[in-house]
């Protein structure tokens, strides 16, 4: 899908994948805090510096392959079905971080940061894949503008999130209309839907976002 940079629809793609970056990233953070916390202070924010890039570097190349992976008939469609069970799950966060261990040497700690990163990032990276609709510049905005917020404001967006949680659920509602907009714009399976009905192009990720939101809204409720 093309659309011309700075255009309302750019703007709102580019929007968008911020907010699914802030949201889906805010634990990766918490990551790069835990694997070097045993460093000395000289080191440690030596090793946040170079982790962090290196972990950007992984998560563009991800992307990029996502990007082209969700270009083939069929797999676009499953991606965005992927996706509806994480958006739910955004709305019951737990703390994926947990189990991430502090590294006691400074490379072991940059590795660590990487490594986690790009384990903790696949669902950020099928999120973005999806809203850019194939627009790599959006991809790199989008990445070249969360990734030092969250790096740096880390406390920041988890205070916010804490404070305001319609941040999450807006967060989750964007990830369920991109799973539905992935769904209805792969080649196949979008073809025969839309040919039901045209309504359905907007139909489709609107049921999918009530949907998730619903779903998550009873899911916290339960679990509260």
């Amino acid at each position: 899908m093309e659309m011309e940079i700075l255009s309302v629809q750019f703007l709102m793609a580019l929007g968008s994948i911020i907010i699914l970056d802030l949201v889906l990233a805010g634990d990766n953070a918490v990551v790069i805090a835990l694997a070097s916390r045993s460093l000395p202070d000289e080191l440690r924010q030596k090793a946040i510096y170079i982790g962090t890039v290196g972990a950007i570097g992984i998560r563009m190349l991800m992307t990029i392959v996502a990007v082209w992976i969700l270009t083939i008939p069929f797999l676009q469609a499953v991606g965005g079905l992927v996706l509806i069970p994480i958006a739910i799950k955004l709305l019951k966060h737990e703390d994926s971080s947990a189990n991430v261990e502090s590294a006691h040497d400074f490379w072991g700690a940059i590795k660590t940061i990487i490594v986690a990163d790009a384990a903790m990032g696949i669902d950020n990276v099928l999120a973005i894949a999806g809203a850019a609709h194939g627009n790599f510049i959006l991809v790199f905005m989008g990445l070249l503008i969360s990734v030092p917020i969250v790096v740096w404001g880390s406390q920041l967006i988890g205070t916010l999130m804490q404070k305001y949680p319609v941040l999450i659920y807006l967060g989750s509602g964007i990830l369920g209309w991109t799973a539905g907009t992935m769904v209805i714009h792969d080649k196949i399976i979008g073809a025969y839907i839309t040919a039901i009905s045209p309504m359905l192009l907007y139909g489709l990720p609107a049921f999918i976002t009530v949907i998730v939101l619903l779903s998550g809204w009873m899911l916290a409720k339960k679990t509260a």
